[in-house]
């Protein structure tokens, strides 16, 4: 196991062994802990008690956080003709078809999110390989294939994120950076948490959200209470 630096003992020190944190106290001790150099992001893992394996306990979904995300995110548009002024007048940072479709097939991914249309969806299919993952491949269901175009595009700029249980049962999301107020990344994590339990399936019994963590890039994890999620 790695030797911990002094900075890194500091920081697990200040948090209390066995101790449920609230979402408010979690979201100023992250910030107070955090020793990076850079504007880390804050994470939240949450294991929900469900079973991902059947197709009923899957969940999957999106919103949008109150706060943005504090990341730059980079949005690919591939529309047609029609629909490329909506898509860079919106703060599209690409927008095109073919020309995209051809960098992709060679292997070019520099983007966050790709939005699309129903109509070029048939165009992604052989893309697959290279854009699924990523987590790139756009999807009906998370709001990235649209005939709206510009609503999707200035919905992910303003920070709208899409997340999926993994097959541990685990939902992974950024929320935030550490250079947020404690009160912004509280109630970032508290959008997030409060989409899940909205979206807790029929099917899963017991309890639901089993545990939360919040973590930076850099910091040790902080147990939040679930009750008060």
């Amino acid at each position: 196991m790695a030797k911990l630096s002094k900075k890194q003992k500091e920081a697990r020190a200040k948090i209390e062994k066995d101790k449920l944190y609230s979402i408010d106290e979690a979201s100023a001790l992250v910030k107070e802990i955090t020793t990076a150099k850079f504007d880390a992001s804050v994470d939240l893992a949450v294991r929900l008690g469900v079973d991902p394996r059947k197709a009923n306990q899957m969940v999957r979904g999106v919103v949008t956080l109150p706060h943005g995300t504090g990341k730059d995110v980079k949005v690919l548009a591939l529309v047609t003709p029609d629909k490329e002024a909506e898509a860079t007048a919106a703060g599209a940072d690409y927008v095109g078809l073919q020309e995209y479709l051809d960098k992709i097939k060679a292997g070019w991914t520099d983007v966050d999110v790709i939005i699309t249309m129903p109509s070029v969806m048939g165009k992604l299919g052989p893309l697959g390989r290279v854009l699924g993952p990523r987590g790139l491949m756009p999807n009906p269901k998370t709001g990235t294939v649209t005939m709206d175009v510009a609503k999707a595009v200035t919905e992910v700029k303003a920070g709208k994120i899409d997340f999926k249980v993994d097959k541990t049962g685990i939902v992974h999301a950024a929320i935030g950076k550490v250079s947020f107020t404690p009160e912004k990344i509280a109630g970032n994590a508290k959008e997030l948490l409060d989409t899940l339990m909205k979206l807790k399936p029929a099917a899963a019994k017991g309890v639901y959200m089993k545990s939360v963590f919040m973590s930076s890039t850099m910091s040790p994890s902080v147990q939040l209470d679930p009750k008060t999620a």
